[in-house]
Order: C-alpha cells, then structure tokens, then sequence
C-alpha cells in the first residue's frame, strides 16, 4: 500500500480566509488590550517601562493592518458581503492607529519661555518631555483599540 493511500484516509479541515480572519481577530483584540494595560502600568510603575513594551505595541498595532487585509481580500477576492459598520470600525481602528503615532511626541511637551527679567535666562525655549503621558496614550490608545476591534466582532456576527 502506498504512503499517500495511506495519507488519503484521514481528512484535514479546509482553513478558510474567513476562519483566519476571525482567529486573528482574537490576536488583535487580546494583543491591543494587552498592550495598553502593560502601557498604563509603565505610567504608573517605571519598572514596567521596558523596550520591550513598544515592540509589542508595534507588533499589535500592525495586527490591525493585516486583519484588515484579510477582510479587504475576503470582499474584494472573494465576493463576501460584511456588514458596512465592520468595516467601518476596522478602517476607524487603522486611523486611530495613525493619530496615536501621530502624537507621541506632543503629548506631555511642556514649553519654557524663559523670563524677560531674569538676568540669568537664558534665551530660547526649553522643552521638556514628561513620559508618563506617552505611556498614557499608548494605555488608554491600546484598550481604544480593543474595544474597536470587540465591536467590530460584534457587528459582524450579524
């Protein structure tokens, strides 16, 4: 007996595009809440401030990407119909991603004029950067786009 009669005997489950973008779904949503907890905490507690925390960001923020690929080749490669308002919180969830980015370097910038009567001012503005407002954003940012992509679940199960 041949080894692919053998291998014929035993069936394996077809993996769809639809079931790899509801597993990943999964990753997206528990990844963000994750990701903005530990944020939160570095707030809160400097030992948590870890470079690490914003490589996992990273990898979490551009999961919402490749989720919405996967939905963008499920309507347009394959015909599907998803309910208008799934895909509207996952282009939402790929802007706020991009505002979030976009402010991280002016949350928590605290500009310095420096006083016209001190005699020992120096001259120019001095800014300073308290971090804890960058793991705030990142925090409250990260569980934002949990809830985006809970509601996005949601939705499209109907």
């Amino acid at each position: 007996m041949s080894l692919c009669r053998l291998a014929g005997n035993y069936a394996r489950p077809t993996v769809t595009l639809l079931d790899v973008h509801e597993g990943w779904a999964w990753f997206v949503v528990i990844g963000n809440g994750l990701a903005g907890l530990w944020a939160l905490g570095a707030a809160r507690w400097a030992s948590l401030r870890l470079r690490a925390l914003w490589w996992f960001t990273v990898i979490v923020e551009l999961s919402i990407f490749v989720q919405v690929a996967l939905g963008v080749a499920m309507v347009a490669g394959q015909d599907r119909k998803a309910p208008q308002f799934h895909m509207f919180y996952g282009f939402v969830a790929i802007i706020a991603v991009a505002i979030i980015y976009s402010y991280r370097y002016q949350v928590g910038t605290v500009r310095h004029e420096p006083d016209a009567d001190d005699p020992d001012a120096e001259e120019g503005v001095v800014v300073t950067q308290d971090p804890k407002w960058r793991y705030l954003l990142y925090g409250l940012g990260g569980l934002f786009l949990m809830g985006l992509g809970i509601r996005a679940m949601l939705v499209g199960k109907t």
